[in-house]
This record gives structure tokens, sequence and C-alpha cells, in this order.
């Protein structure tokens, strides 16, 4: 066995390596969150056309589907740890560049960005399934979706007073202190060697594994449901706080409150999601995350005013739901490169339809003059994920 598929469970630093995860999952979405609150001083300095501001906050999802092909072959050609370095080099990199110079750095170091976080996409959960003991990979995976959105979260409070005092360049360009971060972590826990030395996946010996029986049904299912999640999420985020100035008469401060809610409870859906797999089936804790999901659109259609409990509803969902997916994948696959595959083919599509979601739910509203066919649109996106990932993960063994 290779030093590289030694199983890190087995050593007693288990909690270490669960902080790297933690780490470099809070790079993997606050770089492009940054973006937003800095749009205007972009626009003014930079000279920045609609659509190149549109490119900035659009590009990191694209990547995410049509880089994720790349980001499985980078993980079978170089490894596992080499991947998880070229995701946090590359996120520093796109960073700084992003920050440096003018609009067409500016373009190119949000393609790295967008690029680095899809290799990270794929890598993370294959360490996961790889480097912990089944009883942990749950409460590992709830703790990287969780970090996903501290990050994001943290990245989307600071960015802006940040700018005040320092200058929007300074303030995008401190993304890259949680890359350093999360870049000595790795490099303390997993060595130097191991972090800088690509090393290919080994074949396993003997002929390949006879595939599980309805794996590729699986796989679609799980395809299906990542992108009623992802189309779900990226609408939801948005579009929700035109919604609420819209139909409410939100301010603009209260309107993004009910986004940060949105947001921040999807720490209770990742963490809790591993907690509920110990004392129910994976099939019961789909169904209650589809449901959850479900009342997003159907509340707001139905009693905008109790916004507040949708969002947080929602929150719980949304958290859970990239979970819950990601579980499955690991506990199906036949082996890591499998596992590989797979992910690749449920991320790649998935962020695919995440990446229209904006475009289509906002063509949809501005042809409509209302918020009726967007929010039915959003319905059938979440009763997508419902069906499809219930259907889905009821071979995912209790525990999970």
């Amino acid at each position: 066995m290779s030093n590289s598929a030694v199983p890190l469970h087995k050593k007693p630093r288990a909690w270490l390596l669960v902080l790297c995860v933690a780490l470099i999952a809070m790079n993997m979405r606050g770089p492009f969150v940054a973006v937003a609150p800095v749009v205007g001083d972009l626009q003014r300095e930079l000279g920045l056309s609609a659509v190149e501001l549109g490119l900035l906050t659009s590009i990191p999802v694209l990547c995410f589907a049509v880089a994720s092909p790349f980001a499985s072959w980078s993980g079978r050609k170089f490894g596992a740890e080499f991947s998880i370095l070229l995701t946090l080099a590359g996120v520093l990199l796109g960073v700084v560049l992003r920050s440096a110079a003018g609009s067409g750095l500016a373009i190119v170091g949000t393609i790295l960005i967008g690029v680095a976080i899809t290799i990270g996409n794929i890598a993370v959960p294959l360490i996961v399934r790889r480097d912990f003991s089944p009883a942990r990979q749950g409460s590992a995976m709830g703790i990287y979706t969780a970090a996903l959105n501290i990050g994001s979260f943290i990245t989307s409070m600071t960015t802006a007073p940040l700018a005040e005092w320092l200058g929007w360049r300074i303030s995008l360009a401190s993304c890259g202190l949680l890359a350093v971060a999360a870049l000595v972590a790795w490099l303390w826990v997993i060595g130097p060697r191991r972090a800088l030395i690509p090393e290919a996946v080994a074949l396993p010996d003997g002929p390949p594994p006879t595939p599980h029986s309805g794996s590729g049904i699986i796989t679609l299912g799980l395809t299906l449901g990542f992108a009623g999640q992802a189309f779900s999420y990226y609408g939801v985020t948005a579009w929700l706080p035109s919604f609420l100035s819209d139909e409410l008469g939100m301010s603009r401060a209260g309107a993004g409150a009910g986004s940060s809610l949105f947001q921040i409870l999807a720490i209770v859906g990742g963490l809790g999601v591993p907690l509920a797999a110990r004392f129910a089936s994976t099939t019961t804790v789909a169904i209650t995350l589809g449901a959850l999901w479900v009342t997003v659109p159907g509340g707001l259609l139905l009693a905008p005013n109790l916004w507040w409990l949708w969002s947080a509803l929602g929150g719980v969902a949304q958290g859970g739901g990239i979970t819950i997916i990601f579980l499955a994948i690991i506990k199906l696959a036949r082996d890591q490169a499998a596992a590989g595959r797979m992910s690749a083919v449920v991320q790649g599509s998935g962020y695919a339809a995440a990446a229209v979601s904006p475009l289509l739910i906002g063509f949809v509203h501005d042809q409509s003059h209302s918020w009726f066919l967007p929010l039915l649109l959003l319905l059938a996106s979440t009763l997508l994920f419902f069906i499809a990932t219930v259907l889905s993960v009821r071979k995912v063994p209790r525990g999970a």
C-alpha cells in the first residue's frame, strides 16, 4: 500500500484532518460571494459592463459544471493530497489576480478561482471517503457542508466594512488569508511530501469490481436530485431579497436579513443530517429535507408574511440537501475511482442547472411581471430534489 493510501483515521490525528476539511471548505464559496458587496466599486473603478459584472459572479458556478471532468481526472492523476494543494494555491492566486489590476485580470482570476474550487469540490469528498472510518464519514461531511456556509457568511459580512476601511482591492484580496491558513494546516497535517508530490491513484489489484446493480440509475437519481438542489439554492439566493422588497416592501437591509437567515441556517442542516441519520433511515432524512425545501416556494406563495419561517426552513434544507447527496455518493460508490466519477457527473450536471437558475428565474419574472411563475419554477425544482433524492438514497445504510 502506498503512503497516500494509508487511512488517516487509524492515526491519532483524525481531528486535525477534520480541522483541515473545515478550513478548506471555508475557501470554497467565500471568494465568489465576496464580489456582490463591492460590485458598485468594481464597476466605477474598472469600468466594467453589466455583462462583465455578471461574469464575475457566474463564472465560478459555470466552472463547477464545465470543469468537473477535469477535476475528476486531476484527482486520479495527481492524487487527492496534491489536488487540495492545487485548490488552495489556485484560490490564493486567483483572488490576488482578481484584485490586482484591470478587468482582464479580474476575469482571469475569477476563472482560476472557479477551476480551483471545482477541483476541491471533487477532492474533499474523496478524502472523507478514504481517510475516515464509516462511522465518522457522516460527521466529516456535515462539518464540510457547515464550513462552506460559514465561509460564505463570514465573507459576505466582512467584505463591505473592509472595503470602506481599506478599499475594495484589499477587501477582495483578504479572502486569500483563509487560503493561506488552510495551506499551512494542510502542509502540517498531511506533510510536505504527500502534499507537494503528485501521486496517481493506484489501480486495485485483480479484476475490476463488479458494478452494483442499478448503479447507473442511482447516479442518474443523485444527478437529478443535485440539479434540483443547486437550481433551488442559487435561485433563492439570487432573488429572495428582490421578492421580499417587491412583495412586502422591505428595505434593502431587511431583505438582506432574510437572505442571511437562509444562508446561516444551512449550518444546522449540514451538521444535523449526520446526527439524524444515526436515529432514522436515510430515506426518512431525505423525505424531511425535501418537505422543508418545498416550504420555501410554497410558503412564499401562500403566506409570504412568514418569510422568516420559510427562509429558516429552507436554510436547513439546503445545508442538509447537499450533505445527504455527498454522503450517498461516498456510501454507494463501489470504490474510490467510481466515487470520483460519480461525483463529477452529479456535480457537473447539477451546477449546470445552478448556472442557469438566476437567469431563468429573472427572465420569467421580467416576462410575467410577477413572482407567481418564478415561485412555481422553484417549486418544481424543489420537488425534483425531493423525489429524485428520496428514490436514490434508499440503499444508504442507517447511521451513515
